[in-house]
């Protein structure tokens, strides 16, 4: 079988990513990249110049991904608390199962370690706690900064499933936890309005 002489990058990149999540970030070699998509690994090269390079384009592409997603699903959420646990919640299906999870702390520990990456989660977080404080700009007696709360409290709650992944599917867990979020902060914001007794 001959080998495809072109592909777009990210064609190219969305395989990269595939075997970094699956195999983790180490797996991720022009060999085994060439023989993912089908490019000589001369082609790779020439196009990505370094491993290094390689897989910060891969995670840069995944960060793009993951924007658009936000933006799309940010376009179609109710600007309510409710609006804000359904964003959060199929943020999170994303996540799969256990396995998918573990192997994507594995990717995000490559983002921590790269400052333009850093940047980049800096940015999605900005963007992310903005949308979900609007989700409670009619809630009065909101925290100032409940968007970047409520955004804590879900990764917080991805983090917690991961050590008992048995009990309960993800996007339930998450579900959950997220409703009681949001039902603790609106006692607590109610009371905060209607002073003391």
């Amino acid at each position: 079988m001959t080998r495809p002489k072109t592909q777009p990058d990210e064609q190219v990149l969305e395989v990269a990513y595939r075997l970094m999540h699956a195999e983790g970030p180490e797996a991720l070699t022009f060999e085994r990249l060439a023989r993912a998509c089908g490019l000589s690994g001369s082609t790779l090269v020439q196009r990505f110049r370094s491993k290094a390079q390689l897989k910060q384009r891969t995670l840069l592409y995944a960060w793009d991904e993951l924007d658009r997603k936000t933006e799309a699903l940010s376009a179609s959420t109710p600007r309510t608390p409710a609006g804000a646990i359904q964003l959060l919640v199929a943020l999170s299906c994303s996540y799969g199962d256990i396995e998918t999870y573990a192997e994507g702390l594995l990717v995000l520990r490559e983002d921590l370690r790269d400052p333009v990456l850093r940047a980049r989660g800096a940015a999605w977080k900005a963007v992310l706690s903005k949308v979900l404080a609007d989700c409670f700009a009619d809630v009065p007696g909101m925290p100032e900064d409940i968007g970047l709360l409520m955004a804590a409290h879900w990764q917080g709650s991805l983090l917690w499933w991961s050590f008992d992944p048995d009990t309960m599917e993800l996007t339930a867990y998450v579900e959950q936890g997220l409703k009681r979020f949001v039902a603790a902060i609106k006692t607590a914001s109610a009371r905060t309005v209607a002073g003391p007794m």
